[in-house]
């Protein structure tokens, strides 16, 4: 299965930690990790495989979209930030968009994220 992380500027901390905290899972259930490339560095960093698109800004969260589209990426964790305004918000309209047209879950904070990594590992 492959997973999308995505974070604004101000939720990359909680991202990271959120993957830290659900490392073990991770590795469990065979997820691959890709990223916008900004996410992706700090997850790297944090000793994650990571496969990067753009930066969310300059493409990044379109060519995740494509990805999603494709039906490559089955799910998607994108921890906005609702108290910022970002410049790129079409570009998020259409990430969130296309979840919802191909039926893909969204999570955009850490409880919902948490919620479908218990629903992964409840699989059979």
């Amino acid at each position: 299965m492959e997973i999308a992380i995505i974070a604004h500027d101000g939720m990359k901390a909680e991202m990271v930690q959120f993957l830290n905290k659900n490392k073990p899972l991770l590795d469990k259930e065979h997820i691959n990790l890709v990223s916008t490339g900004t996410t992706g560095s700090k997850a790297e960093k944090a000793g994650f495989k990571v496969n990067k698109m753009l930066s969310g800004p300059l493409g990044g969260d379109a060519q995740i979209a494509a990805r999603v589209a494709e039906g490559k990426t089955q799910m998607v964790f994108f921890f906005k930030d609702p108290l910022a305004s970002h410049a790129h918000e079409a570009d998020i309209n259409m990430l969130i968009r296309v979840c919802d047209v191909h039926n893909v879950p969204l999570a955009t904070n850490s409880a919902t994220a948490e919620l479908l990594l218990q629903a992964i590992s409840q699989q059979p």
